[in-house]
């Protein structure tokens, strides 16, 4: 077998999926794998009845999560919204696998998405020998999960531009979608639906127009409110990644993970965690998934140049990389943040000294 360097969720968490679906006897909507009811308890985790113990995908809070699942249940569109790197794609991912078995159907947004991507093109050897024909015809992920009764997925609807998002208008409104080249259309089939992501604190994103926005219905995705839910977070996702990766190493040390989690959070919120000394903020979004590549990255180092124990030295400087986006502005907040804040922690003298180190 090919080693898949990373598996869709219903690959990856097909044990999971199943045992679900066995043990699960409420309702399902039409087209739905499981009830709603066992999709929240995919995302966030349960035992259920014969023992079985589903894994969290998303910690955080069970309303948002609930809003969600309702609102694919009805024909509004769900967009989740929220800053870059509070897992709207993972939730989005996860939500898919779980109603339709298919994470698949995707379409990933940019400055470069046309409407054919989101529509459908052509194959043009066929068109040129034999004239528009459905056989011609080359459906998009959005076109296949209409015609499948499934979710499709649009990641970064802000990034397509303005004139091609409103494409979507009518396929969301009418639940169709016209193919005037053979006067026919593609009408959606019960159970399908579409997951949008959006970020709300980005450079070259497109205001979605006032008609799209009613088309769906926005669940914004906060930041971990806790500096133990984000420890948390962080911890399982650099578990599950270390395992896939097959890094040589031991598991992060929690002190190392709460060292990083509560830097982030600190220069994000502008203040320390006690709330005794106020700090400038980073321009950088310092999001928990940064903080995730931050400690993997160090758990690389660790496992490959060292003794696959995580130290300050190997956090350190992947630390920089992530907080230094402005080279002018961050510089100063940092070294700042440094000589305010981490020089006066005691425990932190360790980390203090790497940092300077790369400074040096």
């Amino acid at each position: 077998m090919i080693p898949i360097l990373r598996q869709h969720a219903e690959q990856q968490f097909t044990e999971e999926l199943d045992a679900l679906q066995k043990t699960d006897t409420r309702q399902r909507p039409t087209n739905w794998a499981m009830s709603p009811w066992a999709v929240a308890t995919y995302l966030l985790g349960g035992k259920l009845e014969n023992g079985f113990e589903v894994s969290p995908k998303y910690i955080g809070s069970r309303r948002i999560i609930e809003i969600a699942i309702a609102t694919l249940t009805t024909d509004r569109a769900l967009l989740l919204f929220g800053v870059p790197g509070t897992a709207k794609s993972w939730v989005s991912e996860h939500l898919a696998a779980a109603i339709s078995g298919d994470s698949t159907m995707l379409i990933q947004g940019t400055a470069g998405t046309s409407e054919e991507q989101l529509r459908y093109g052509w194959n043009y050897a066929e068109l040129l020998s034999k004239g528009p024909s459905r056989n011609a015809l080359v459906s998009s992920p959005l076109m296949r999960a209409m015609e499948q009764g499934k979710t499709a997925r649009v990641e970064e609807l802000t990034r397509i531009p303005a004139d091609v998002q409103d494409t979507l208008i009518t396929i969301l409104s009418e639940k169709s979608l016209p193919i005037p080249e053979l006067g026919l259309e593609a009408q959606a089939v019960r159970g399908f639906n579409v997951i949008a992501t959006a970020n709300n604190r980005d450079k070259g994103i497109n205001e979605l127009s006032s008609a799209l926005k009613r088309r769906f219905n926005t669940v914004i995705l906060p930041v971990p409110s806790s500096e133990a839910e984000e420890v948390s977070i962080v911890s399982k996702r650099v578990a599950e990644m270390g395992r896939a990766l097959e890094l040589p190493s031991e598991p992060p040390a929690l002190k190392e993970v709460r060292r990083v989690v509560q830097i982030f959070r600190e220069l994000r919120n502008g203040q320390t965690e006690d709330g005794k000394t106020k700090l400038k903020p980073s321009s950088g979004t310092l999001s928990t998934a940064e903080a995730i590549s931050v400690i993997n990255s160090g758990v690389a180092l660790a496992a490959h140049f060292g003794d696959g124990v995580l130290r300050a030295g190997d956090i350190a400087s992947s630390l920089v990389g992530a907080i230094v986006k402005d080279p002018v502005q961050d510089e100063v907040i940092w070294r700042e943040y440094q000589e305010t804040v981490m020089k006066e922690r005691s425990e932190w003298k360790d980390l203090y000294r790497a940092c300077r180190e790369l400074d040096e």
